[in-house]
């Protein structure tokens, strides 16, 4: 049986592999469309929470149903502009929660709002808010973004002074930037809103694709013992259960976690998992075996 999924990928890779570079391409491409589209309509690339707009966040913990409670606030606050949104647990789809997001409302008046509209006594068992100014929320998204750019940067630099080689540098980075624009495209479709928790996983989730590209480099170039396909294939199983092992760890995490910070980075840092997969072992593994084959044939 491992003899014939051995041969089965063995085929694939020495046969097609450069049709494996179209599934990657495609996906960066129309994740680009995506988040272009968005700017040009909102000004942003996705939408951003108050931890980096400003303005103020309430949640209320309960599965009970407020009704049109968006348009309540808004009609009844008419200096104000309310935005409703439920807390839905991934995989079953209960509810978990609401959280309203307005304006620069002091926090206990947002309070004193919720509980004349809701009926509900609020406490800190059911209730949390945190109120973020339109200046400092910006000022952190600019940060965050600077941190990002500083990152390519850098592991742009590193990867190319370990291998010494521009073009398998060049496909490591664009593997890392396939999987961060899939990543946020893909929250943007569902209208995911990104707090400064969601950067951090970003950050971290560029880390975690760039280990992955760098193990799959190594073997196939660095090392001389074996076949191309020996040392990718050995590479594939190395890096597919390093990323196996993370993808569970991170699926008990998230169902395990009663923080909605902890629930938003874990699942963007597992959305990033799904999309490195295909950024590496689909276009940064068949375009090792070219430059591999290709840097054969001329030596």
């Amino acid at each position: 049986m491992t003899d014939k999924i051995r041969g089965k990928v063995r085929d694939i890779y020495y046969k097609n592999h450069k049709k494996l570079f179209f599934l990657p391409i495609l996906l960066v491409v129309i994740a680009l469309i995506i988040l272009s589209t968005s700017y040009i309509t909102t000004g942003d690339f996705i939408d951003k929470d108050v931890s980096l707009k400003g303005g103020s966040s309430a949640t209320i913990y309960s599965s009970e149903s407020f009704g049109d409670l968006e348009t309540q606030l808004n009609e009844k606050y008419l200096d104000y502009d309310f935005a409703v949104r439920e807390l839905d647990e991934f995989g079953t789809g209960l509810q978990m929660g609401i959280v309203i997001e307005t304006g620069e409302i002091e926090p206990d008046e947002l309070k004193e709002i919720l509980e004349e509209i809701t009926g509900m006594e609020l406490t800190s068992d059911n209730f949390s808010v945190e109120f973020v100014g339109s200046s400092l929320g910006e000022s952190f998204y600019k940060q965050m973004l600077f941190a990002i750019l500083l990152a390519f940067l850098f592991m742009g630099l590193v990867v190319f002074i370990t291998f010494r080689m521009f073009i398998p540098s060049v496909i490591v980075v664009f593997a890392a930037f396939g999987d961060m624009v899939c990543t946020l495209a893909f929250l943007n479709l569902f209208n995911f809103q990104l707090s400064t928790a969601g950067i951090a996983a970003i950050l971290l989730l560029i880390g975690y694709s760039i280990d992955t590209d760098i193990l799959l480099t190594t073997k196939v170039l660095m090392r001389k013992e074996g076949s191309i396909f020996d040392r990718l294939y050995t590479g594939m199983k190395t890096g597919i259960t390093m990323t196996v092992t993370t993808f569970v760890a991170l699926s008990v995490g998230y169902f395990v976690s009663t923080s909605l910070i902890l629930k938003q980075m874990f699942l963007i840092i597992l959305i990033g998992l799904a999309f490195d997969v295909i950024m590496t072992y689909c276009m940064n593994a068949g375009l090792l075996v070219w430059y591999a084959k290709k840097r054969r044939r001329m030596s």
